[in-house]
Protein backbone atom coordinates (compact mmCIF):
# COMPACT_ATOMS: atom_id res chain seq x y z
CA UNK A 1 0.00 0.00 0.00
CA UNK A 2 0.46 3.53 -0.90
CA UNK A 3 1.02 6.14 1.44
CA UNK A 4 -1.96 8.71 0.80
CA UNK A 5 -0.68 11.94 -0.23
CA UNK A 6 -3.65 14.51 0.58
CA UNK A 7 -5.04 15.37 3.95
CA UNK A 8 -8.95 15.66 2.60
CA UNK A 9 -9.31 11.55 3.26
CA UNK A 10 -8.34 12.13 6.68
CA UNK A 11 -11.17 14.72 8.13
CA UNK A 12 -12.14 12.41 10.63
CA UNK A 13 -8.37 12.19 11.75
CA UNK A 14 -8.14 16.23 11.64
CA UNK A 15 -11.52 16.72 13.49
CA UNK A 16 -10.68 14.52 16.34
CA UNK A 17 -7.00 15.90 16.80
CA UNK A 18 -8.49 19.78 16.38
CA UNK A 19 -11.24 18.83 19.29
CA UNK A 20 -8.68 17.53 21.61
CA UNK A 21 -6.48 20.16 20.83
CA UNK A 22 -9.00 22.79 21.72
CA UNK A 23 -10.49 21.27 24.69
CA UNK A 24 -6.86 20.98 26.26
CA UNK A 25 -6.55 24.71 25.31
CA UNK A 26 -9.51 25.06 27.30
CA UNK A 27 -8.91 23.33 30.04
CA UNK A 28 -5.17 24.43 30.50
CA UNK A 29 -6.12 28.34 29.59
CA UNK A 30 -8.66 27.75 32.59
CA UNK A 31 -6.42 26.31 35.10
CA UNK A 32 -8.30 23.44 35.47
CA UNK A 33 -5.75 20.50 34.04
CA UNK A 34 -6.03 18.62 37.67
CA UNK A 35 -9.48 18.50 38.14
CA UNK A 36 -9.98 17.52 34.24
CA UNK A 37 -8.05 14.56 34.90
CA UNK A 38 -9.98 13.64 38.40
CA UNK A 39 -13.14 14.16 36.60
CA UNK A 40 -12.91 13.22 33.31
CA UNK A 41 -9.61 10.20 34.09
CA UNK A 42 -9.90 7.00 33.71
CA UNK A 43 -9.86 5.20 37.35
CA UNK A 44 -9.86 1.59 37.41
CA UNK A 45 -11.34 1.54 41.29
CA UNK A 46 -14.12 3.44 40.23
CA UNK A 47 -15.01 0.28 37.91
CA UNK A 48 -15.76 -1.63 40.97
CA UNK A 49 -17.72 0.95 42.76
CA UNK A 50 -14.56 1.57 45.37
CA UNK A 51 -14.64 5.46 44.84
CA UNK A 52 -17.84 8.18 45.82
CA UNK A 53 -19.19 11.15 46.75
CA UNK A 54 -17.54 13.03 44.25
CA UNK A 55 -18.78 14.23 40.64
CA UNK A 56 -17.07 12.52 37.91
CA UNK A 57 -18.01 11.62 34.47
CA UNK A 58 -19.86 9.06 34.04
CA UNK A 59 -17.43 5.51 34.31
CA UNK A 60 -18.57 4.09 31.54
CA UNK A 61 -17.17 7.31 29.18
CA UNK A 62 -14.10 7.68 30.99
CA UNK A 63 -12.28 5.96 28.59
CA UNK A 64 -13.60 8.28 25.86
CA UNK A 65 -13.15 11.41 28.09
CA UNK A 66 -9.67 10.32 29.15
CA UNK A 67 -8.68 10.55 25.51
CA UNK A 68 -9.06 14.72 25.91
CA UNK A 69 -7.20 14.93 29.00
CA UNK A 70 -3.63 15.37 28.68
CA UNK A 71 -0.78 16.29 31.13
CA UNK A 72 0.73 19.35 29.58
CA UNK A 73 1.92 20.36 26.20
CA UNK A 74 4.49 17.91 25.55
CA UNK A 75 2.07 15.11 26.27
CA UNK A 76 -0.36 16.13 24.04
CA UNK A 77 2.09 17.82 20.99
CA UNK A 78 3.90 13.98 20.93
CA UNK A 79 -0.07 12.32 20.79
CA UNK A 80 -1.48 14.51 18.13
CA UNK A 81 1.76 14.36 15.87
CA UNK A 82 1.55 10.31 15.86
CA UNK A 83 -2.37 10.33 15.40
CA UNK A 84 -2.02 12.90 12.38
CA UNK A 85 0.78 10.71 10.62
CA UNK A 86 -0.53 7.31 11.01
CA UNK A 87 -4.47 8.34 10.61
CA UNK A 88 -3.62 10.66 7.67
CA UNK A 89 -2.28 6.89 6.23
CA UNK A 90 -4.85 4.34 7.35
CA UNK A 91 -8.18 6.81 7.25
CA UNK A 92 -8.43 6.48 3.32
CA UNK A 93 -8.25 2.76 3.53
CA UNK A 94 -10.19 2.08 6.32
CA UNK A 95 -13.03 5.22 5.97
CA UNK A 96 -13.98 7.73 8.00
CA UNK A 97 -15.99 5.15 10.09
CA UNK A 98 -13.37 2.48 10.37
CA UNK A 99 -11.06 5.19 11.67
CA UNK A 100 -13.46 5.93 14.06
CA UNK A 101 -14.62 2.09 15.28
CA UNK A 102 -10.63 1.51 15.84
CA UNK A 103 -10.18 5.30 17.62
CA UNK A 104 -12.48 4.40 20.40
CA UNK A 105 -12.09 0.97 20.47
CA UNK A 106 -8.30 1.48 21.01
CA UNK A 107 -9.94 3.60 24.17
CA UNK A 108 -11.92 0.92 26.10
CA UNK A 109 -9.06 -1.69 25.26
CA UNK A 110 -6.32 0.79 26.84
CA UNK A 111 -8.77 1.22 29.93
CA UNK A 112 -9.50 -2.31 29.97
CA UNK A 113 -6.17 -3.48 30.10
CA UNK A 114 -5.42 -0.71 32.86
CA UNK A 115 -7.94 -2.26 34.87
CA UNK A 116 -6.88 -5.56 34.52
CA UNK A 117 -3.36 -4.50 35.43
CA UNK A 118 -4.49 -2.47 38.41
CA UNK A 119 -8.14 -3.07 39.25
CA UNK A 120 -8.05 -0.84 42.95
CA UNK A 121 -5.80 2.19 41.26
CA UNK A 122 -6.40 5.01 42.35
CA UNK A 123 -4.39 7.83 40.06
CA UNK A 124 -6.39 8.85 36.56
CA UNK A 125 -5.01 7.58 33.46
CA UNK A 126 -5.31 10.68 30.93
CA UNK A 127 -4.27 11.48 27.64
CA UNK A 128 -5.20 9.93 23.93
CA UNK A 129 -2.46 7.68 23.41
CA UNK A 130 -4.41 4.33 24.21
CA UNK A 131 -6.83 5.24 21.69
CA UNK A 132 -3.37 6.16 18.99
CA UNK A 133 -2.24 2.84 19.75
CA UNK A 134 -4.66 1.05 17.96
CA UNK A 135 -4.12 3.30 15.00
CA UNK A 136 -0.94 2.77 15.15
CA UNK A 137 -1.67 -1.08 15.63
CA UNK A 138 -3.40 -0.67 12.45
CA UNK A 139 -1.50 1.24 10.53
CA UNK A 140 1.82 -1.66 11.61
CA UNK A 141 -0.75 -4.02 10.02
CA UNK A 142 -1.72 -2.75 6.86
CA UNK A 143 1.59 -1.20 6.03
CA UNK A 144 4.31 -3.24 8.08
CA UNK A 145 6.45 -5.63 5.63
CA UNK A 146 5.56 -9.49 6.77
CA UNK A 147 9.49 -10.44 7.42
CA UNK A 148 8.44 -14.02 8.18
CA UNK A 149 9.14 -16.62 5.35
CA UNK A 150 6.12 -19.00 5.57
CA UNK A 151 4.50 -20.91 2.90
CA UNK A 152 1.35 -20.87 4.56
CA UNK A 153 -0.27 -17.01 4.28
CA UNK A 154 -2.62 -17.53 7.21
CA UNK A 155 0.65 -18.81 9.43
CA UNK A 156 2.67 -16.23 7.86
CA UNK A 157 0.08 -13.44 9.01
CA UNK A 158 -0.18 -14.75 12.85
CA UNK A 159 3.25 -14.85 12.96
CA UNK A 160 3.34 -11.27 11.85
CA UNK A 161 0.73 -10.13 14.15
CA UNK A 162 2.45 -11.74 17.43
CA UNK A 163 6.25 -10.41 15.60
CA UNK A 164 4.78 -6.89 15.79
CA UNK A 165 2.87 -7.32 18.88
CA UNK A 166 5.66 -8.69 21.30
CA UNK A 167 7.92 -5.74 19.90
CA UNK A 168 5.45 -3.00 20.88
CA UNK A 169 5.47 -4.92 24.38
CA UNK A 170 8.61 -4.77 24.81
CA UNK A 171 9.39 -1.20 23.35
CA UNK A 172 6.61 -0.13 25.59
CA UNK A 173 8.18 -2.21 28.74
CA UNK A 174 11.40 -0.72 28.28
CA UNK A 175 9.91 2.94 28.04
CA UNK A 176 8.00 2.44 30.71
CA UNK A 177 11.06 1.33 33.54
CA UNK A 178 12.81 4.12 31.71
CA UNK A 179 10.60 6.94 33.57
CA UNK A 180 10.23 5.25 36.58
CA UNK A 181 13.88 4.98 36.49
CA UNK A 182 14.22 8.69 35.80
CA UNK A 183 11.62 9.86 38.51
CA UNK A 184 9.58 11.46 35.40
CA UNK A 185 6.70 9.28 36.55
CA UNK A 186 4.91 6.40 35.59
CA UNK A 187 3.22 6.03 31.72
CA UNK A 188 0.02 3.45 31.07
CA UNK A 189 2.43 0.97 29.74
CA UNK A 190 -0.85 -1.35 29.78
CA UNK A 191 -2.68 0.98 27.82
CA UNK A 192 -0.68 1.41 25.21
CA UNK A 193 -0.44 -2.52 25.21
CA UNK A 194 -4.07 -3.06 25.12
CA UNK A 195 -4.93 -0.74 22.18
CA UNK A 196 -2.22 -1.84 20.32
CA UNK A 197 -3.08 -4.91 20.25
CA UNK A 198 -6.79 -3.99 19.76
CA UNK A 199 -5.50 -1.75 16.62
CA UNK A 200 -3.74 -5.17 15.21
CA UNK A 201 -7.19 -7.12 15.93
CA UNK A 202 -9.14 -4.74 13.76
CA UNK A 203 -7.33 -3.73 10.94
CA UNK A 204 -8.16 -6.53 8.57
CA UNK A 205 -11.52 -7.03 9.94
CA UNK A 206 -12.46 -3.00 9.14
CA UNK A 207 -10.69 -3.45 5.96
CA UNK A 208 -13.07 -5.78 4.85
CA UNK A 209 -16.19 -3.96 6.19
CA UNK A 210 -15.07 -1.12 4.25
CA UNK A 211 -14.09 -2.46 0.65
CA UNK A 212 -17.18 -5.18 0.70
CA UNK A 213 -19.24 -2.00 1.44
CA UNK A 214 -17.49 -0.16 -1.36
Amino acid sequence: MQLPQSWSSARATLVIAGVTAALWLIVAGLGLDEQAAIWGGFIPARVGGEIGGAVFAPVVLTPLTATLVHAGIVHLAFNLIVLLACGRAIEPILGKGGLIILYVAGAYAAAAAEYAVGPRALVPMIGASGAISAVIGAYAMLFGRNKVKVANPIVALWLHVLWLAAAWVGLQLMVGFAFVASGAGAIAVAAHIGGFIIGLALARPLLLLKWRGA
